[in-house]
């Protein structure tokens, strides 16, 4: 009898010991980016716990706390290209670190416009990445902007005409099937030949449509909503610097409630006055923040070489001297976050919501975007300087795994 009494002690003892040790509450402390209140964020098995409030406010130290920022339109980072020939799992692994540095702790690495057999090369990779179990959680899936874009000049950006097509549903399946499956977002110009039977057929298979580098009239964009596109791929840009004032593609995406557009505010590829305009009519709820960074991002400033294209890296953008137009962002999305702030005097709550909440709901990656009982323990402490966002310490599913420190 006493020695079945000490057994069921020992295991109740073990028993709990076991779960206090799955419990974690270190670094977890800062001002909720929500409301401004302390708190205190306890973890079980990578996942929120609890949300302690403190009787505590601290002067010196404004130490704040937010859910993992997450970027869907985002191209390579720190060196490594994903539409590049030289792609390797490795080098996803790279790039995966160095955003969680700056409060990435999800993104849809995106592959643009070029040939066909690297565009499957690299989705096969992108899927292999997938499955580290270092990296995979920050990758949910992929973008695929092109190759089913307008070819006109200005609207087609930094993307290589002769590579660029009409949409093509067998085609894309390969790719799809490369990709295990992984393509959860596609940017199409809906004036091409096929592009409204294509959309309804992404739709159906779960796959989010945006419209981006087209210029559809305000007939096609209708029809391609119809159909179910729900995004517009950085609003804004990807079109020709003089468009009609009356029609052009970015009057009708902007008066469709539908539609949800995505936003460069870098500071530079859209004006103050621009990114105010989108965001008074489109409001926190309906907007998304995206980087666009080319891997050229984090590199010092310079012209480079990326397969046939020349690129000038200014220490604020990306350009193609030889369309005069931007080829991608310099910046992560932590950047946009302050931009936007300063420019239309959001408050911090709104701008997470654009960087991390509002991409979860789009593309129904319902364990992250928020700091919630059960959610997943991605989440990032950080500093707020001139309204720049300065990141402290990153962790994905309760893991450190970043610390300026």
């Amino acid at each position: 009898m006493i020695f079945k009494y000490t057994s069921v002690l020992a295991l109740f003892f073990f028993y709990n010991m076991g779960i206090s040790q799955s419990i974690d509450t270190s670094g977890m402390e800062g001002i909720l980016y929500s409301d401004e209140g302390w708190v205190s964020i306890s973890t079980t098995n990578g996942k929120i716990s609890g949300i302690n409030r403190l009787a505590k406010e601290n002067k010196v130290s404004k130490m704040y706390v937010a859910p993992g920022l997450i970027d869907v339109q985002i191209n390579g980072y720190m060196g490594v290209d994903f539409s590049g020939p030289d792609l390797t799992v490795e080098g996803i692994r790279k790039a995966t670190k160095a955003l969680w540095k700056a409060g990435v702790t999800t993104y849809f690495p995106t592959i643009i416009t070029s040939d066909f057999n690297r565009m499957k090369t690299n989705f096969a990779i992108l899927a292999e990445a997938q499955k580290d179990p270092e990296i995979g959680k920050s990758i949910p899936g992929f973008h695929l902007e092109g190759p089913y874009i307008s070819p006109l000049p200005g609207f087609r950006g930094a993307h290589l005409e002769k590579y660029i097509k009409n949409p093509d549903w067998e085609e894309f399946q390969e790719l799809q099937k490369a990709a295990n499956n992984g393509i959860k977002l596609i940017t199409v110009a809906p004036e091409l030949d096929g592009a409204i039977p294509f959309i309804r057929n992404c739709v159906a298979n779960g796959i989010i449509v945006a419209l981006g580098h087209h210029n559809g009239s305000a007939e096609d964009i209708e029809r391609a909503i119809d159909a179910g596109a729900k995004m517009a791929t950085h609003l804004g840009n990807g079109c020709a610097n003089e468009i009609n004032r009356h029609h052009n593609p970015i009057w009708p995406q902007l008066a469709d409630d539908r539609i949800t557009p995505s936003l460069i505010a870098d500071g530079f590829h859209l004006t103050k006055e621009e990114v105010r305009s989108f965001y008074k009519v489109k409001g926190p709820n309906n907007t998304i923040l995206v980087s666009d960074a080319l891997d050229l991002a984090g590199l010092p400033p310079g012209e480079y070489t990326r397969g046939e294209r020349t690129l000038l890296l200014t220490p604020n953008v990306v350009k193609l001297p030889k369309e005069n137009v931007l080829a991608g962002a310099a910046s992560p999305i932590s950047a946009c976050v302050g931009v936007i702030m300063d420019f239309t005097q959001c408050t911090l709550n709104d701008a997470i919501q654009m960087a991390s909440t509002n991409p979860a709901k789009m593309f129904s990656l319902n364990e992250i975007g928020e700091i919630g009982q059960g959610k997943r323990a991605d989440l990032i402490l950080f500093n707020l300087k001139d309204n720049q966002v300065v990141i402290h310490k990153t962790f994905v599913s309760g893991h450190l795994v970043y610390s300026k420190d």
